[in-house]
């Protein structure tokens, strides 16, 4: 079955689940402004206003602009593909009447970006076209229902993703040859950045700081550019990099020592760093399993570097992966304001996670691994490899 037949399967299914009648994606000029749902609904990006209705009961519907008909109707999984050219209100009203739903759901959130898609003017639009009908006072957000379908990934969602894990891995290994005593960040970069595009790839997220490359200490340490300073003896160096495959995403983090010479191995304080990081990774993987919230898996994490005396990270444990590098709505992370109420959503099977905590070798630099994993029934399992032991590079 196509992806997207798959993904309106489970959203049919999750309307079931949480009893609700309809969800309603409503959008328009999609490559100006679109919903981040779109890609589990539509082949491409689309003109003028298109509906896409979900029910508990009945097979989903499709209403688009009539020269976007055919290309919806070739995907084989709408139950009907209906198309206008004078204006999609009336074709909308009589489905939606058909239908009757007690709640509409549609794509707003005040607290998950991920679920916020339909613009406040689009919003006004939908609700006068229902207020025509009397029904303007159904609509209630999606939120719960879209973060449930960005979360539980298909087997063909997790096949994409790890496939995009094993180009990552693959490209680390090579730069760990390229990596020297007196290149710069960027041209660490620039080597990777031709690498993905020789294998007819692109990056996860911006390619501005993807990868980001940061050597030495007083580095800025994340989502920043590759600057022009030089790879010195004597300290680490590390770097957040992922590509896309199939449109999903990978997103890992390796963290190198450079040898000084006549050093085999990195120094006590650098090495400490590493392994407290990968025990809390470790142990954190452990605390992962369906039903616990995300915050309390953060807090692991957090345990294991203040019991060691470093300093707490500044950001959450780890992020949902899937279309886009930071992907859903549950987050590992602290109660933190910033983060609203994901940290406390309850974890589910079918998640991919990232974990990423990180801490400071004074004089040296930062020392982060960044792992991917998969909640399964029990627990959750590596999707990379995990990097068990520093990156050597010799001088």
């Amino acid at each position: 079955m196509h992806l997207i037949g798959e993904k309106l399967e489970q959203a049919r299914e999750i309307l079931d689940e949480l009893e609700m009648d309809c969800w309603l994606t409503f959008v328009r000029e999609t490559s100006v402004t679109g919903d981040p749902m779109l890609s589990f609904l539509a082949p491409s990006d689309l003109t003028w206003h298109s509906a896409f209705l979900v029910t508990k009961s009945g097979g989903p519907i499709a209403i688009v602009g009539e020269m976007e008909r055919k290309a919806v109707e070739e995907l084989g999984v709408y139950r009907q593909v209906l198309s206008y050219v004078e204006s999609i209100n009336p074709l909308l009203q009589e489905k939606l009447q058909e239908i009757d739903p007690s709640t509409i759901a549609v794509n707003y959130s005040t607290t998950s970006e991920i679920a916020d898609g339909l613009s406040h003017g689009m919003f006004l639009l939908l609700r006068r076209i229902l207020e025509e009908k009397g029904m303007d006072d159904r609509l209630v957000s999606a939120e719960q229902l879209i973060s449930r379908i960005r979360a539980r990934k298909t087997g063909t969602e997790i096949a994409a993703i790890s496939a995009a894990i094993r180009e990552t891995e693959d490209i680390f290994r090579m730069v760990a040859d390229f990596i020297a005593p007196g290149r710069t960040e960027m041209e660490i970069a620039d080597f990777m950045s031709r690498e993905v595009s020789h294998r007819g790839l692109v990056p996860a997220w911006d390619p501005g700081h993807c990868p980001a490359v940061f050597t030495g200490p007083d580095t800025a340490g994340a989502h920043y550019r590759p600057t022009g300073r030089v790879v010195e003896k004597g300290h680490v160096l590390n770097m957040d990099f992922g590509v896309r495959v199939d449109d999903y995403c990978s997103d890992l983090q390796r963290t190198f020592y450079i040898l000084e010479d006549g050093q085999t191995e990195a120094p006590p304080e650098v090495q400490r760093g590493f392994s407290v990081i990968r025990e809390a990774i470790e142990k954190s993987r452990q605390a992962l399993r369906p039903g616990v919230k995300g915050v309390d898996v953060d807090a692991v994490a957090r345990r294991v570097l203040v019991s060691a005396g470093y300093e707490e990270f500044p950001h959450g444990l780890g992020h949902q992966v899937g279309r886009f590098a930071h992907d859903g709505t549950a987050l590992l992370g602290p109660g933190w304001e910033k983060y609203s109420q994901k940290p406390f959503e309850s974890i589910e099977k079918g998640m991919v996670f990232t974990l990423e905590p990180r801490l400071t070798v004074p004089g040296r630099g930062v020392v982060t691994v960044e792992e991917m994993v998969l909640v399964g029934n029990d627990g959750a399992e590596y999707l990379s490899t995990p990097q068990e032991e520093l990156l050597l590079i010799k001088s």
